[in-house]
């Protein structure tokens, strides 16, 4: 068994040539790890485009019906960030859809990762940082409701807090999010997280790591989940223009062999998304992602899962 991977060709739709979001990053990242040889097309697993009763899991129907419908004022796109499209439609349920059947092949093989998936600004009734439905949110209830775990863990180690994910979970026991970003950046007002952990401005690799092996490993011993959803955005690096911190690629991979490792060394499985990062150099950006690939495919193999 090799490790099993996510991907849909509707995770990229058009978007206009100077928008800030990086929409092609999801295709170079699986021409790269097929063209390098550091995966095969039959790893990959084909997710299903998520139906309306999966959103509403987390959103209200107003909102998944007024978005996919085309009728959200220039308000509510403004904050989003992205214009709308049917196509935008169709990739943005692709990559929910294909949060959820990363979350089912970690939970049976021990680990599996999205080429996608992050979507962590997203609120119940409006979406928000280029997030419309939260993939993690909604991945976490149907995990519950399909009686696949019960307790879930978010590690959110994104640039920027997950104050959709903070606020959607904020009463809710069976569901620990635990945020690692820079204070100073979007957004401007936070959450409460079950966990947060604000980082200057500047950081470097040492100290976020040590700050990271500092919360972790008890976390996960004190909340012991069946799941653990791990948001791996690469927006934390230095060459980053929304970032503000200073983690080199060495400090990704680090990062995200650290995750691994320790929810493996555990028992704990893991399902991986890609999150945040912006760097115009749409190359550059995917080796940046596919670090936490990497990462994932040693473990895989150390821990023959």
């Amino acid at each position: 068994m090799s490790l099993p991977m996510v991907y849909h060709s509707n995770f990229v739709v058009p978007l206009p040539p100077e928008h800030r979001f990086p929409m092609p990053k999801f295709a170079r990242i699986y021409e790269i790890l097929l063209r390098d040889g550091l995966a095969t097309l039959d790893q990959f697993h084909h997710p299903e485009i998520a139906p309306q009763t999966w959103l509403e899991q987390v959103h209200t129907r107003d909102y998944i019906e007024a978005f996919c419908q085309g009728r959200l004022g220039d308000k509510a796109h403004r904050r989003i960030g992205l214009p709308w499209s049917e196509g935008l439609v169709t990739r943005t349920r692709a990559a929910v859809g294909g949060t959820v059947m990363t979350a089912r092949l970690a939970l049976k093989y021990g680990l599996a990762c999205n080429i996608a998936g992050g979507t962590h600004h997203a609120f119940p009734d409006y979406g928000s940082g280029f997030c419309i439905f939260n993939d993690l949110a909604i991945t976490a209830r149907m995990m519950q409701t399909m009686k696949l775990a019960q307790k879930i863990l978010i590690v959110d180690l994104d640039v920027h807090q997950g104050d959709g994910t903070a606020f959607i979970f904020q009463n809710d026991p069976t569901v620990f999010t635990f945020s690692m970003h820079c204070q100073k950046n979007f957004p401007f007002k936070k959450q409460q997280s079950d966990l947060d952990v604000p980082l200057p401005e500047g950081m470097t690799d040492e100290a976020y790591l040590k700050t990271l092996a500092d919360h972790l490993p008890g976390l996960l011993t004190d909340f012991r989940p069946d799941l653990v959803l791990y948001d791996a955005g690469v927006d934390p690096h230095q060459a980053d223009p929304l970032g503000k911190l200073a983690l080199t690629d060495e400090g990704l991979f680090q990062r995200d062999k650290f995750v691994l490792q320790t929810c493996l060394t555990q028992g704990y499985p893991v399902a991986t998304v890609v999150g945040g990062g912006y760097d115009k150099d749409v190359s550059a950006l995917a080796y940046r992602h596919i670090l936490l690939h990497r990462a994932a495919f040693q473990l895989f193999e150390d821990f023959h899962l």
